[in-house]
């Protein structure tokens, strides 16, 4: 039977097993499965007990339950509560004022977080209601933190740097130095874009607090101090050669219980709750992962990947072409799965192609995470819609309305990245890891 046909069968089925319900990794595992049952020699059960033992035991995975681990600290404790409170009052004399908050919030939170939705939901319990009671719109107040929200993914550390590192046989630590100047400026092009709302809408900016001298504000910002504290523990020590991803990972935990400690926000509920969240979201994640490797398997032994880069080939895109193509597919992708799969299920596929097309893997994770970022805030299945619809009670279709002009920001991130490569590059090859 020909591969193309093959492989249409096994999407279809895919996309079967998904729509009635079944989890993701169960599914992935389900189908690869079928595929080498009926399209191979080799027994199946023993190709799905190497692969997934192989894909779980990997020790570089170990960095992501303690970057999660971290998160949830934070989430659950005061440490993110105090942010508000800190960086407010510098917020006051630009255009938009403390809608602002938003964006500069999400960016300190995401460096000390690693997952979109944890950085959308505790930034979001934070200045949501400050918002509304000050007379912010709705819409740009819940626009704007749905699309900085997804800042989680790209300012490092990153859980989906860390699956697509996996994945695609990449550094870890370089994909988190890469991050670092696409993420502040998509986070720029987040304020920007405030500034111009704000100065084509003044009417509907509330005046500004009282002004604050100097030593208030600073007085004020000594709440951002633990914060920033932990952020220089953990970038500070990957950057500096000092300790690798993992061991990193493991700073920042124990950061985040010795400052919550002695801040006084952490009790013996709140760490249970933090690790009990943390375990909950590893596991569906690790499922998904052992999935995706089986099914990866499954893939190379129907030869899709050689089918896909032969096809690629012979239609003669060119690398920008192949770019705007995969876009397209990502954004359409992202409709129907999380990140995380998005990331597992097509790795396996797609990196023989783009490194035969010459794109650099390291900037192409960088690229893959930016429209992984896009499907946070395209519905159906944007984690981000979810996360502001269970924390305002609107519809998915108004967030994702009043989320689009951050959707084509984004557009907008990736065409600079790729005319400017080097705002992906320069950074790593400064800092040779």
């Amino acid at each position: 039977m020909n591969e193309l046909l093959i492989t249409a069968l096994l999407i279809a089925a895919l996309f079967l097993i998904l729509g009635s319900g079944v989890w993701i990794g169960l599914t992935l595992s389900g189908v690869a499965w079928i595929a080498i049952q009926i399209f191979s020699a080799r027994p199946a059960g023993d190709a799905m007990a190497v692969t997934i033992w192989g894909s779980a035991s990997g020790w570089t995975l170990t960095a992501l339950p303690l970057f999660i681990w971290m998160g949830e600290i934070l989430f659950r404790t005061r440490l993110s509560q105090d942010m508000f409170r800190g960086l407010a009052p510098w917020m006051q004399a630009l255009p938009g004022r403390l809608l602002h908050t938003n964006v500069v919030g999400c960016a300190i939170f995401a460096a000390v977080s690693g997952s979109s939705a944890a950085t959308c939901a505790t930034i979001g319990k934070m200045t949501l209601p400050e918002l509304k009671r000050r007379g912010y719109p709705d819409d740009i107040a819940i626009g704007t933190l749905a699309g900085a929200g997804t800042l989680g993914l790209l300012i490092p550390p990153s859980i989906i740097m860390i699956v697509y590192g996996v994945a695609a046989d990449v550094s870890i630590a370089q994909l988190f130095i890469a991050g670092v100047i696409p993420g502040f400026l998509l986070a720029l092009l987040f304020s920007g874009y405030i500034m111009v709302w704000a100065l084509r809408h003044p009417e509907q900016v509330p005046p500004r607090d009282p002004p604050m001298s100097l030593g208030a504000k600073l007085q004020a910002s000594r709440s951002l101090i633990p914060v920033l504290l932990l952020i220089v523990g953990v970038l500070g020590s990957i950057y500096a050669g000092i300790a690798t991803a993992t061991e990193a990972a493991a700073i920042g935990v124990v950061g985040a219980l010795l400052l919550s400690g002695l801040q006084g926000s952490l009790s013996r509920a709140t760490f249970w709750d933090a690790l009990m969240g943390a375990t909950r979201l590893y596991c569906m994640i690790a499922l998904i992962l052992a999935g995706a490797a089986f099914l990866t398997l499954a893939m190379g032994y129907i030869g899709l990947p050689r089918q896909l880069a032969e096809w690629i080939g012979s239609i003669g895109l060119s690398p920008f072409g192949l770019v705007l193509a995969l876009t397209v597919f990502f954004i359409v992708l992202g409709c129907f799965l999380d990140g995380i799969s998005m990331v597992v299920l097509t790795m396996g596929v797609l990196m023989p192609t783009v490194q035969k097309a010459g794109i650099d893997p390291l900037w192409f994770g960088i690229f893959v995470v930016l429209v992984v970022e896009m499907a946070q805030i395209t519905p159906p299945v944007g984690f981000n819609l979810f996360v502001l619809q269970g924390m305002t009670g609107r519809q998915l279709p108004w967030i994702a309305r009043v989320a689009l002009p951050m959707f084509g920001l984004m557009v907008g991130a990736v065409l600079l990245i790729w005319f400017v490569p080097g705002l992906v590059t320069w950074l790593p090859q400064q800092m040779k890891l």
